[in-house]
Protein backbone atom coordinates (compact mmCIF):
# COMPACT_ATOMS: atom_id res chain seq x y z
CA UNK A 1 0.00 0.00 0.00
CA UNK A 2 1.31 3.45 -0.95
CA UNK A 3 2.33 5.66 1.95
CA UNK A 4 0.15 8.82 1.47
CA UNK A 5 2.69 11.23 2.97
CA UNK A 6 5.52 9.88 0.82
CA UNK A 7 3.26 10.07 -2.23
CA UNK A 8 2.50 13.74 -1.49
CA UNK A 9 6.20 14.46 -0.98
CA UNK A 10 7.06 13.03 -4.39
CA UNK A 11 4.38 15.12 -6.10
CA UNK A 12 4.73 18.30 -4.01
CA UNK A 13 4.48 20.88 -6.83
CA UNK A 14 1.28 19.35 -8.16
CA UNK A 15 -0.13 19.13 -4.64
CA UNK A 16 0.32 22.91 -4.35
CA UNK A 17 -1.42 23.46 -7.68
CA UNK A 18 -4.29 21.27 -6.49
CA UNK A 19 -4.55 23.44 -3.36
CA UNK A 20 -4.91 26.55 -5.54
CA UNK A 21 -7.71 24.95 -7.55
CA UNK A 22 -9.44 23.69 -4.42
CA UNK A 23 -9.35 27.16 -2.84
CA UNK A 24 -10.81 28.73 -6.00
CA UNK A 25 -13.57 26.14 -6.34
CA UNK A 26 -14.55 26.09 -2.66
CA UNK A 27 -14.50 29.71 -1.48
CA UNK A 28 -16.97 29.02 1.32
CA UNK A 29 -14.93 26.41 3.21
CA UNK A 30 -11.77 28.36 2.33
CA UNK A 31 -13.20 31.49 4.00
CA UNK A 32 -13.78 29.51 7.20
CA UNK A 33 -10.02 28.94 7.44
CA UNK A 34 -9.15 32.64 7.15
CA UNK A 35 -9.44 33.48 10.89
CA UNK A 36 -6.92 30.74 11.64
CA UNK A 37 -4.38 31.87 9.03
CA UNK A 38 -1.71 33.09 11.52
CA UNK A 39 -1.81 29.71 13.31
CA UNK A 40 -1.72 27.85 10.01
CA UNK A 41 1.42 29.75 9.02
CA UNK A 42 3.05 28.91 12.36
CA UNK A 43 2.16 25.25 11.84
CA UNK A 44 3.64 25.38 8.35
CA UNK A 45 6.92 26.75 9.70
CA UNK A 46 7.01 24.14 12.47
CA UNK A 47 6.51 21.22 10.08
CA UNK A 48 9.11 22.54 7.64
CA UNK A 49 11.70 22.93 10.39
CA UNK A 50 11.12 19.37 11.64
CA UNK A 51 12.85 18.13 8.49
CA UNK A 52 16.05 19.92 9.50
CA UNK A 53 18.47 18.52 12.07
CA UNK A 54 19.14 20.46 15.26
CA UNK A 55 22.75 20.96 14.20
CA UNK A 56 21.58 22.18 10.80
CA UNK A 57 19.20 24.71 12.34
CA UNK A 58 21.85 26.06 14.72
CA UNK A 59 24.33 26.31 11.85
CA UNK A 60 21.72 28.20 9.81
CA UNK A 61 21.24 30.72 12.63
CA UNK A 62 25.02 31.18 13.03
CA UNK A 63 25.34 32.04 9.34
CA UNK A 64 22.63 34.73 9.42
CA UNK A 65 25.18 37.62 9.49
CA UNK A 66 26.50 36.46 6.10
CA UNK A 67 23.06 37.16 4.62
CA UNK A 68 23.00 40.86 5.58
CA UNK A 69 24.23 42.15 2.16
CA UNK A 70 21.61 40.08 0.34
CA UNK A 71 18.85 41.31 2.66
CA UNK A 72 19.89 44.94 2.20
CA UNK A 73 19.86 44.50 -1.58
CA UNK A 74 16.44 42.81 -1.61
CA UNK A 75 14.59 44.78 1.10
CA UNK A 76 16.17 48.22 0.81
CA UNK A 77 17.83 48.79 -2.57
CA UNK A 78 14.97 47.35 -4.68
CA UNK A 79 12.15 49.36 -3.03
CA UNK A 80 14.25 52.54 -3.21
CA UNK A 81 14.63 51.99 -6.97
CA UNK A 82 10.85 51.50 -7.27
CA UNK A 83 10.30 54.73 -5.32
CA UNK A 84 12.67 56.64 -7.60
CA UNK A 85 10.98 55.31 -10.75
CA UNK A 86 7.54 56.16 -9.35
CA UNK A 87 8.63 59.73 -8.60
CA UNK A 88 10.06 60.17 -12.10
CA UNK A 89 6.97 58.74 -13.80
CA UNK A 90 4.43 60.46 -11.56
CA UNK A 91 2.88 57.16 -10.41
CA UNK A 92 3.71 57.46 -6.74
CA UNK A 93 0.06 57.48 -5.65
CA UNK A 94 -1.08 54.42 -7.65
CA UNK A 95 -2.13 51.18 -5.98
CA UNK A 96 0.25 49.27 -8.28
CA UNK A 97 3.21 51.31 -7.02
CA UNK A 98 2.13 50.77 -3.42
CA UNK A 99 1.85 47.01 -3.96
CA UNK A 100 5.24 46.72 -5.67
CA UNK A 101 6.86 48.94 -3.07
CA UNK A 102 5.64 46.93 -0.11
CA UNK A 103 6.22 43.51 -1.64
CA UNK A 104 9.82 44.45 -2.40
CA UNK A 105 10.32 45.80 1.14
CA UNK A 106 8.97 42.65 2.81
CA UNK A 107 11.05 39.70 4.04
CA UNK A 108 10.79 36.15 2.72
CA UNK A 109 7.56 34.20 3.01
CA UNK A 110 7.55 31.79 5.95
CA UNK A 111 7.04 28.81 3.64
CA UNK A 112 10.19 29.40 1.56
CA UNK A 113 12.16 26.50 3.12
CA UNK A 114 9.28 24.15 2.22
CA UNK A 115 9.05 25.27 -1.40
CA UNK A 116 12.78 25.15 -2.13
CA UNK A 117 12.82 21.60 -0.70
CA UNK A 118 10.14 20.68 -3.23
CA UNK A 119 12.49 21.88 -5.96
CA UNK A 120 15.25 19.63 -4.68
CA UNK A 121 17.35 22.16 -2.75
CA UNK A 122 18.49 22.34 0.86
CA UNK A 123 16.20 24.50 3.06
CA UNK A 124 19.01 26.03 5.14
CA UNK A 125 19.88 28.99 2.84
CA UNK A 126 16.19 29.91 2.56
CA UNK A 127 15.81 29.69 6.34
CA UNK A 128 18.82 31.96 6.85
CA UNK A 129 17.41 34.53 4.44
CA UNK A 130 13.98 34.37 6.07
CA UNK A 131 15.32 34.90 9.59
CA UNK A 132 17.84 37.57 8.55
CA UNK A 133 15.23 39.44 6.50
CA UNK A 134 12.74 39.45 9.35
CA UNK A 135 15.41 40.49 11.83
CA UNK A 136 16.49 43.45 9.68
CA UNK A 137 13.00 44.52 8.61
CA UNK A 138 12.56 47.04 11.46
CA UNK A 139 15.67 48.81 10.10
CA UNK A 140 15.22 48.43 6.34
CA UNK A 141 11.59 49.57 6.39
CA UNK A 142 12.33 52.92 8.07
CA UNK A 143 13.70 54.77 4.98
CA UNK A 144 10.93 53.30 2.81
CA UNK A 145 8.20 54.64 5.08
CA UNK A 146 10.03 57.93 5.62
CA UNK A 147 10.38 58.62 1.88
CA UNK A 148 6.94 57.46 0.74
CA UNK A 149 4.04 59.88 1.30
CA UNK A 150 1.59 56.98 0.89
CA UNK A 151 2.70 55.12 4.00
CA UNK A 152 2.31 55.62 7.73
CA UNK A 153 2.21 53.47 10.84
CA UNK A 154 5.96 52.85 11.06
CA UNK A 155 5.76 51.96 14.77
CA UNK A 156 3.15 49.29 14.11
CA UNK A 157 5.18 47.80 11.25
CA UNK A 158 8.27 47.55 13.46
CA UNK A 159 6.27 45.90 16.23
CA UNK A 160 4.75 43.47 13.73
CA UNK A 161 8.20 42.59 12.39
CA UNK A 162 9.53 41.98 15.90
CA UNK A 163 6.50 39.83 16.69
CA UNK A 164 7.10 37.78 13.54
CA UNK A 165 10.76 37.33 14.45
CA UNK A 166 9.84 36.16 17.97
CA UNK A 167 7.33 33.70 16.47
CA UNK A 168 10.01 32.28 14.14
CA UNK A 169 12.49 31.86 16.98
CA UNK A 170 9.97 30.19 19.32
CA UNK A 171 8.72 27.88 16.57
CA UNK A 172 12.31 26.97 15.69
CA UNK A 173 13.01 26.14 19.35
CA UNK A 174 9.89 23.94 19.49
CA UNK A 175 10.92 22.11 16.31
CA UNK A 176 14.46 21.55 17.61
CA UNK A 177 13.08 20.15 20.90
CA UNK A 178 10.75 17.80 19.00
CA UNK A 179 13.58 16.54 16.82
CA UNK A 180 15.87 15.96 19.81
CA UNK A 181 13.21 14.11 21.83
CA UNK A 182 11.38 12.01 19.22
CA UNK A 183 13.54 11.44 16.14
CA UNK A 184 17.09 12.78 16.51
CA UNK A 185 18.37 10.66 13.58
CA UNK A 186 15.49 10.13 11.15
CA UNK A 187 15.96 7.91 8.13
CA UNK A 188 15.05 8.82 4.53
CA UNK A 189 11.51 7.42 4.91
CA UNK A 190 10.76 9.65 7.92
CA UNK A 191 12.24 12.69 6.17
CA UNK A 192 10.09 12.02 3.11
CA UNK A 193 7.00 11.75 5.29
CA UNK A 194 7.84 15.08 6.91
CA UNK A 195 8.14 16.63 3.46
CA UNK A 196 4.69 15.23 2.64
CA UNK A 197 3.33 16.80 5.83
CA UNK A 198 4.86 20.11 4.73
CA UNK A 199 3.02 19.84 1.40
CA UNK A 200 -0.28 19.38 3.28
CA UNK A 201 0.47 22.42 5.45
CA UNK A 202 1.21 24.54 2.37
CA UNK A 203 -2.05 23.45 0.73
CA UNK A 204 -4.11 24.40 3.78
CA UNK A 205 -2.49 27.85 3.91
CA UNK A 206 -3.06 28.58 0.22
CA UNK A 207 -6.69 27.45 0.43
CA UNK A 208 -7.20 30.01 3.21
CA UNK A 209 -5.78 32.77 0.97
CA UNK A 210 -7.77 32.04 -2.19
CA UNK A 211 -11.12 33.74 -1.30
CA UNK A 212 -9.53 37.12 -2.12
CA UNK A 213 -9.01 36.01 -5.74
CA UNK A 214 -12.60 34.77 -5.97
CA UNK A 215 -13.88 38.15 -4.75
CA UNK A 216 -11.91 39.99 -7.46
CA UNK A 217 -13.28 37.69 -10.18
CA UNK A 218 -16.83 38.40 -9.04
CA UNK A 219 -16.18 42.12 -9.29
CA UNK A 220 -14.55 42.13 -12.73
CA UNK A 221 -12.72 39.59 -14.88
CA UNK A 222 -10.75 42.44 -16.44
CA UNK A 223 -9.61 43.61 -13.02
CA UNK A 224 -8.60 40.06 -12.14
CA UNK A 225 -6.56 39.76 -15.34
CA UNK A 226 -4.86 43.09 -14.62
CA UNK A 227 -3.80 42.14 -11.09
CA UNK A 228 -2.74 38.66 -12.16
CA UNK A 229 -0.46 40.23 -14.79
CA UNK A 230 1.06 42.52 -12.14
CA UNK A 231 1.50 39.66 -9.66
CA UNK A 232 3.06 37.22 -12.16
CA UNK A 233 5.26 39.94 -13.64
CA UNK A 234 6.55 41.07 -10.26
CA UNK A 235 7.10 37.57 -8.91
CA UNK A 236 8.52 35.73 -11.92
CA UNK A 237 10.36 38.83 -13.14
CA UNK A 238 12.19 39.20 -9.83
CA UNK A 239 13.01 35.48 -9.73
CA UNK A 240 14.35 35.49 -13.28
CA UNK A 241 16.47 38.62 -12.76
CA UNK A 242 17.97 37.28 -9.54
CA UNK A 243 18.66 33.90 -11.13
CA UNK A 244 20.84 35.64 -13.72
CA UNK A 245 22.61 37.70 -11.06
CA UNK A 246 23.49 34.71 -8.85
CA UNK A 247 24.16 32.19 -11.62
CA UNK A 248 27.69 31.63 -10.38
CA UNK A 249 26.70 30.70 -6.81
CA UNK A 250 26.10 27.15 -5.49
CA UNK A 251 22.66 25.85 -6.50
CA UNK A 252 21.10 25.78 -3.01
CA UNK A 253 22.07 29.38 -2.30
CA UNK A 254 21.18 30.58 -5.81
CA UNK A 255 17.76 28.92 -5.67
CA UNK A 256 17.00 30.41 -2.24
CA UNK A 257 17.99 33.92 -3.36
CA UNK A 258 16.03 33.64 -6.61
CA UNK A 259 12.89 32.25 -5.01
CA UNK A 260 12.87 34.77 -2.17
CA UNK A 261 13.51 37.67 -4.57
CA UNK A 262 10.02 37.09 -5.94
CA UNK A 263 8.19 35.65 -2.93
CA UNK A 264 7.85 38.00 0.01
CA UNK A 265 5.71 38.18 3.14
CA UNK A 266 3.73 41.27 2.10
CA UNK A 267 0.84 40.11 4.28
CA UNK A 268 2.91 41.26 7.26
CA UNK A 269 2.00 44.85 6.41
CA UNK A 270 -1.73 44.11 6.62
CA UNK A 271 -1.54 44.03 10.41
CA UNK A 272 0.20 47.38 10.67
CA UNK A 273 -1.11 49.74 7.99
CA UNK A 274 -4.42 51.67 8.15
CA UNK A 275 -7.49 50.09 6.46
CA UNK A 276 -7.58 52.67 3.64
CA UNK A 277 -4.05 51.64 2.68
CA UNK A 278 -4.47 47.88 3.05
CA UNK A 279 -7.67 47.94 0.93
CA UNK A 280 -5.49 48.85 -2.07
CA UNK A 281 -3.23 45.83 -1.42
CA UNK A 282 -5.84 43.07 -1.18
CA UNK A 283 -6.25 42.47 -4.96
CA UNK A 284 -2.49 42.17 -5.41
CA UNK A 285 -1.99 39.93 -2.35
CA UNK A 286 -4.75 37.57 -3.46
CA UNK A 287 -3.37 37.22 -7.01
CA UNK A 288 0.20 37.06 -5.70
CA UNK A 289 -0.48 33.59 -4.24
CA UNK A 290 -0.81 32.05 -7.71
CA UNK A 291 2.74 32.64 -9.02
CA UNK A 292 4.07 31.85 -5.56
CA UNK A 293 2.54 28.38 -5.44
CA UNK A 294 3.01 27.66 -9.14
CA UNK A 295 6.76 28.41 -9.04
CA UNK A 296 7.77 24.75 -8.43
CA UNK A 297 5.94 23.77 -11.64
CA UNK A 298 6.38 26.74 -13.98
CA UNK A 299 9.95 27.76 -13.03
CA UNK A 300 11.39 24.39 -12.13
CA UNK A 301 13.43 24.24 -15.33
CA UNK A 302 14.89 27.71 -14.75
CA UNK A 303 15.90 26.92 -11.17
CA UNK A 304 17.34 23.57 -12.18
Amino acid sequence: MTDPLRFLARHGPWVLAFGLVLGLLLPGPASSLKPYLPWLVIGLLYVSLLRMSVAGMLEAVRKVPRMVPAVLALQLAVPLVILAVAVLTGTLASSVTLSLLLVSAAPSIVGSPNVVMMMGASPEPALRLMVAGTLLLPLTVIPIFALSPMLSGLRDVILAALSLLLTILLTSAAAMLTRRLFFPKPGPVVLERLQGASAIALVVVVIALMPAVVEISRESWGLLAFWLAIAFGANFGAQGAMRLIVSGKPRDEALALSFIAGNRNIALFLVALPPETTAQLLPFIGCYQLPMYLTPILLRRMHR
